[in-house]
């Protein structure tokens, strides 16, 4: 029989909207990581950014041609 807590893993079942779905299968490409570690390492790198916001920080990024854009969070 199989015990949940012995396991280093927990299954989740997600309904993906089309453009979550889309976002998935595009960063998936984009990187070449399998759709479980893309989801893996985006909700590792969100519970990251809110953490930030949550200390009073800002989410920033830098395109290539040297414009800084502030992310906000919906």
């Amino acid at each position: 029989m199989y015990d949940r807590r012995m396991s280093p893993y927990e299954r989740l079942t997600v309904n993906l909207v089309q453009r979550g779905a889309e976002a998935l299968a595009k960063a998936s490409e984009l990187t070449g990581h399998t759709k479980t570690d893309t989801v893996n390492r985006a909700l590792q790198v969100y519970a990251y950014l809110e953490e930030v916001r949550a200390q009073g920080g800002e989410v920033l990024i830098r395109r290539s041609g040297g414009e800084i854009e502030m992310i906000n969070f919906l």
